[in-house]
């Protein structure tokens, strides 16, 4: 914290206002943190909305994703033998709304496929990934969830669409602003 801001901080809680807890403070940060939006889906089927997935390593092949311990996929994805993570774009938009939602069948209406194991695969995204589970632990309250990739796919070649982001609340997408090198 900078002294101005600590100075503003302080004088507001003198003033009669409480000083932001650590949740609100984290919670108006992330809100300025532009996150790719995904669709995780595991057996059963079962699958929800993630902005939280993220590459762990290239050697080995490592990501990871973090959902809430109390979420209605949480327990479908601790018994998981595999996940897969679909990359949205902004023409999957609606799919990510979909698998926001509680309380529906968060497949009814969306095309895909399941994989031998009966892992859902979803049709029309721009990437898509499978791994297997390496590491799940409880932090806080959330699951962190590493696999090792195992699989993938992407549409496009050296031409992707616009990528599908959350930001502010909000889905927006992206646009080029330079490419270099090319």
């Amino acid at each position: 914290m900078t002294l101005a801001a600590d100075a503003e901080h302080r004088a507001g809680a003198h003033a009669g206002n409480a000083p932001p807890t650590p949740d609100r403070i984290l919670r108006r940060t992330l809100r300025q943190h532009a996150a790719g939006v995904t669709v995780i889906t595991v057996p059963g089927p079962a699958g929800f909305t993630a902005t939280s997935f993220t590459s762990v390593s290239l050697d080995p092949a490592l990501v990871s994703f973090c959902l809430g311990t109390t979420a209605s996929t949480a327990e479908a994805v601790r018994r998981a033998d595999r996940f897969a993570v679909h990359v949205l774009g902004a023409e999957n938009t609606a799919l990510a709304r979909q698998f926001a939602r509680s309380g529906i069948d968060r497949f009814d209406g969306v095309p895909w496929t399941a994989a031998e194991d009966g892992l859902p695969l979803l049709d029309g995204v721009p990437a898509w990934l499978t791994a297997r589970p390496t590491l799940l632990r409880q932090i806080g309250d959330h699951l962190l969830v590493v696999g090792e990739v195992d699989d993938g796919g992407a549409s496009g070649g050296d031409a992707p669409g616009s990528a599908l982001v959350h930001h502010d609340g909000g889905f927006v997408t992206t646009r080029q602003l330079d490419r270099p090198g090319r």
